[in-house]
């Protein structure tokens, strides 16, 4: 892999917080998903709507028609005969026969009986019947209900109380319904409806109840359903498709530009790279090339110091490229459980003659501290770059200090790394976190960016406080690692 691509996917972490990320995320694949569900929700919902509505106003409509044909049938039915003044309800009731003339009983038989025979004749009934005040048939289509007395029909008393129209649509006969004995099975939905015949003062003398299996009315309503959800189905194809492609296209830009971003990212980290690279190689090169001609010339003691030092320089050099591809390469390893103050005296026991020789005196907490999420390599060498920095602004010795201090939560634990060494100005601070900058002679300023990324990599942070001629404090703050149950 070439330095641009190494580069490039560094940035890409470190655009991520710094971490590797788990898995880019595909707007286009998201953006399909959830709006198929979105939008098919939306419209089978709107169907559902539609077709709903459609059916409760078809049988709305077609009720109120049944119901102005029947009492527009018993109103010219009494014109017709002559009895004017007069309502079908009294004609109907079989009790105030008796109190009529002869001439008068005959016309109102005649118009009863016309009215019965219009009644029985009304297009998709199923059954017809006729009740008196007190919910007693006194006619039907089906003669064997003549004379039952209805008297648990919550609709039917709904009915005669209110003296106002009702319907009701049913899927399937009740078997406990006395009034549902109908004459042929009906195929499909069929419609139940309460029509009052009422005097002049609106008090309801019979009820007129026909079922109806309006077969017409039904593939009205098939043909409405299948115009409804086809123009559904089409709609919301049309938007799919539609917004996928936007969004496809968007993708396809993004994706564009993010290459760009991450190829223009690239380009400024090689430079730096480069820069700081020609900066820190060419004193060494140049004493490699003087050690080099005056061995050349000289024999002995002379010669072998020559040689030490472009063994120095070398040695030096190939430090840099090492830090440089340690830096480069992404962050290996999975997050696990680290006994943070175990990982803190293994660090320290690597500098033990550094600390002895540079005088330094070391401060350590023995409390022990809570594991953390962290990986045991990765942790070490944060350790170590921040203890080897704390020696070398150190040189003239001082007091290294290492704190571990849990939050009141229990959530963090923050790992204080602090010296009394020359500090740093405000601007440095400021810079102490960017690639490629250091206020070391001969180094590359890559020791902290290798700090951070490792903290963030496994979710805690890295900060940094200084104060010229004071010293500097590192804090390192890791997520506690859950307890074992």
């Amino acid at each position: 892999m070439d330095v641009a691509a190494i580069l490039g996917k560094r940035e890409l972490e470190a655009g991520n917080g710094g971490m590797a990320p788990a898995g880019q995320f595909n707007l286009l694949r998201w953006f399909s998903l959830l709006s198929l569900v979105i939008i098919g929700t939306v419209a089978i919902g709107i169907g559902t709507v539609s077709t709903r509505f459609l059916v409760s106003e078809s049988l709305e409509r077609d009720a109120m028609l049944s119901a102005q044909f029947i009492q527009t049938l018993a109103l010219g039915e009494m014109r017709h005969h002559g009895l004017e003044g007069m309502d079908m309800g009294d004609v109907l009731v079989p009790h105030h026969y008796g109190m009529l003339t002869k001439d008068a009983a005959a016309s109102r038989e005649r118009a009863r009986s016309e009215f019965l025979d219009h009644l029985s004749h009304v297009p998709d009934s199923l059954l017809a019947t006729i009740f008196s005040p007190d919910r007693k048939v006194i006619w039907s289509t089906n003669p064997e209900l003549v004379g039952q007395q209805i008297d648990d029909d919550e609709a039917l008393d709904e009915a005669f109380e209110s003296g106002g129209r009702i319907s009701a649509e049913y899927q399937d006969v009740e078997e406990g319904r006395v009034e549902q004995k109908f004459l042929r099975p009906p195929k499909m939905f069929f419609i139940e409806n309460y029509i009052p015949l009422t005097d002049e003062q609106g008090q309801v003398k019979a009820m007129v109840e026909i079922y109806k299996e309006p077969v017409d009315l039904i593939d009205r309503v098939n043909r409405g359903y299948r115009m409804i959800w086809l123009a559904t189905v089409i709609g919301g194809l049309l938007m799919y498709f539609g917004l996928y492609w936007i969004v496809r296209r968007a993708s396809r830009l993004l994706a564009a530009q993010q290459a760009q971003l991450v190829a223009n990212s690239t380009y400024v980290g090689l430079g730096e790279m480069s820069s700081a690279v020609a900066h820190s190689l060419r004193n060494p090169l140049a004493s490699i090339r003087s050690s080099a001609e005056l061995a050349q010339e000289m024999e002995g003691p002379q010669a072998r110091k020559c040689i030490d030092d472009i063994i120095t320089q070398v040695d030096r050099m190939s430090a840099w490229v090492r830090d440089l591809l340690l830096c480069l390469r992404p962050l290996q390893g999975d997050s696990e459980k680290v006994e943070p103050m175990e990982a803190v005296r293994a660090s320290l026991a690597n500098f033990d003659q550094q600390l002895a020789r540079s005088n330094i005196q070391v401060v350590c907490s023995d409390a022990e501290a809570p594991a953390v999420v962290s990986h045991q390599l990765l942790l070490a060498q944060v350790l170590n770059s921040v203890i080897a920095n704390a020696i070398e602004a150190m040189p003239g010795g001082g007091c290294l200090s290492i704190t571990a201090t849990p939050d009141a939560g229990g959530q963090w634990l923050h790992l204080a790394i602090e010296d009394t060494g020359k500090g740093m100005s405000r601007q440095q601070e400021m810079m102490a976190f960017k690639s490629f900058y250091t206020t070391k002679q001969g180094g590359l300023g890559i020791g902290l960016i290798m700090v951070k990324q490792i903290m963030e990599r496994f979710g805690g942070k890295a900060s940094l406080s200084s104060r010229e001629h004071q010293g500097t404090r590192v804090c390192l703050s890791f997520k506690v690692a859950a307890q074992d149950s």
